[in-house]
């Protein structure tokens, strides 16, 4: 904690290590988290480029005050997905399972597999409640632990665990029934 506070003060400062460190710490879990939620991994990563510049614009600004800077960002990457969906125009979307990190392996059997699970659980999320897809996205997708999560949603500890209990349940339901 005294490292990440340090490490603020310094990016606050404009040091240009403190900012790089900062960007290469909590882009992917950023990007990811703005992925699920766009579904188009090319306007993923122009919103996450645009959560990080309102980050470095504002970061003299952040203060601690109860949340951590990760929960800062993730409310930032919040804002800039309610803007873009605002904004959003009639385009044509990119389904959810085409912004999915490329298979680990070359075999492409098995990278057509993973895709076929990840559009089937990627239709079954959309089932659940917003609170629900939420608490998923920010716990898998972005790789969050519960009291991260719990900061991010502004909820206690507790009801993230409820929470997502319910959204596991929902999903092996609604993923078993198909």
């Amino acid at each position: 904690m005294q490292d990440e506070q340090s490490l603020i003060r310094r990016a606050q400062q404009r040091d240009q290590e403190a900012l790089t460190q900062i960007y290469e710490a909590n882009f992917d879990k950023i990007y990811r988290y703005v992925a699920l939620k766009i579904g188009d991994r090319f306007e993923a990563e122009d919103i996450t480029q645009q959560v990080f510049i309102n980050a470095i614009k504002s970061i003299s600004r952040f203060k601690w005050q109860g949340t951590s800077f990760s929960a800062w960002l993730y409310r930032i990457a919040h804002n800039q997905i309610v803007d873009y969906l605002r904004r959003k125009t009639k385009r044509p979307m990119v389904p959810l399972e085409k912004a999915a990190t490329k298979s680990s392996s070359d075999d492409p059997s098995e990278t057509a597999e993973l895709n076929v699970d990840i559009a089937k659980v990627a239709q079954a999320t959309k089932k659940l409640t917003k609170a629900q897809q939420e608490v998923i996205s920010l716990r898998f997708a972005s790789e969050l632990s519960i009291a991260e999560a719990a900061e991010v949603m502004g909820k206690s500890e507790g009801a993230i665990k409820a929470l997502q209990h319910s959204a596991i349940l929902s999903l092996r339901k609604i993923l078993a029934v198909e």
